[in-house]
């Protein structure tokens, strides 16, 4: 099967053998696969990963190892990008996510999406609705880490919220915000950006053009570079929270953390979340998806893929089989 993986070297486009599920593991079929900053990420030495990338998807399960009780063949899922045990202290404590066994889909420890076929145990998957075409379902993934900023936050009076980044997470972030009683905006960099904003009525403004008055109850960063957590915290006010939602791409050098001690700010990490409530709301229509969808691609124009999401004014590139 067709797949693009990552060596260490570069990214390509080859052949691959087609996996075999082991127990509880569904062999799922890539209708729709997003590609993400972290995807290009990796192939720059994030993780240290090697092998197929990608992590968001819709597939459609194929087979599942051993015997198939909950009826998972032939339906059309979505699911989490991180596996668990089930058996280790920190599972049996409620924190699955944290598994010490955990693998990430295209990310750590097990191959990704951008295949033709790929693995996941069925614990992992939501099966999708009708009402969810291919193209929106593929956000529930990022939508789904969203909601899981937002239920971190404990928000008090009507705060002041700050999102930083432009791409495809922070306007997904902005929206799930803007639902909380909250005064929210969006920072970024691209206009065509930003002009989406305007169909959601959000407020939104250049990074160029931003006050620096430490003055945000918070300030959520989905900026994924050291210069974006730098700004964050001259934003947030004295005993405010910053929330990191990206992986900090290393190379972009380090940040100051002179201003978290100074001015006692609360620092908050926040990675992956409940899939199944992001379905939710993709099927109640509260969240607009359609809207980030630059461009549709083929899993055979290989490398290209990632070189397209790059792009200043693209938001999402979704690739089929």
């Amino acid at each position: 099967m067709r797949a693009i993986s990552f060596d260490g070297s570069e990214p390509r486009l080859e052949d691959v053998p087609t996996p075999e599920p082991g127990p509880g593991e569904a062999l799922i079929r890539m209708v729709r696969a997003g590609v993400t900053r972290t995807d290009s990420d990796i192939c720059k030495g994030l993780l240290g990963f090697r092998g197929v990338l990608g992590h968001e998807f819709v597939g459609v399960v194929e087979a599942v190892g051993g015997r198939d009780e909950d009826g998972w063949t032939g339906k059309r899922v979505v699911g989490g990008a991180g596996t668990y045990c089930g058996r280790c202290p920190l599972c049996q404590a409620g924190l699955s996510e944290h598994c010490r066994e955990r693998t990430l889909l295209g990310q750590s420890g097990r191959d990704g999406c951008l295949a033709e076929r790929f693995l996941l145990p069925v614990r992992n998957l939501v099966e999708l609705p009708p009402a969810i075409d291919d193209d929106c379902g593929v956000f529930a993934e990022p939508l789904a880490s969203a909601v899981q900023a937002a239920r971190q936050l404990t928000i008090e009076g009507k705060p002041y919220i700050t999102v930083l980044g432009d791409g495809a997470l922070g306007l997904l972030m902005v929206q799930v915000m803007a639902k909380l009683n909250a005064s929210v905006r969006l920072i970024g960099r691209s206009p065509a950006k930003l002009a989406i904003c305007e169909k959601w009525q959000i407020k939104h403004r250049p990074v160029d053009e931003i006050g620096r008055r430490a003055d945000q109850d918070v300030v959520v960063d989905c900026s994924g570079t050291a210069d974006g957590l730098a700004l964050a915290l001259e934003m947030v006010r004295p005993r405010g929270t910053v929330l990191i939602k990206s992986l900090l791409d290393a190379s972009s050098g380090g940040v100051d953390l002179t201003p978290l001690v100074l001015n006692e700010i609360r620092l908050i990490g926040s990675h992956r979340g409940p899939i199944g409530e992001a379905v939710s709301l993709l099927a109640r229509g509260e969240v607009d998806v359609a809207s980030l969808i630059s461009r549709r691609m083929s899993l055979e124009d290989g490398p290209a893929v990632l070189a397209a999401s790059r792009g200043d004014d693209v938001v999402k590139v979704l690739v089929h089989p």
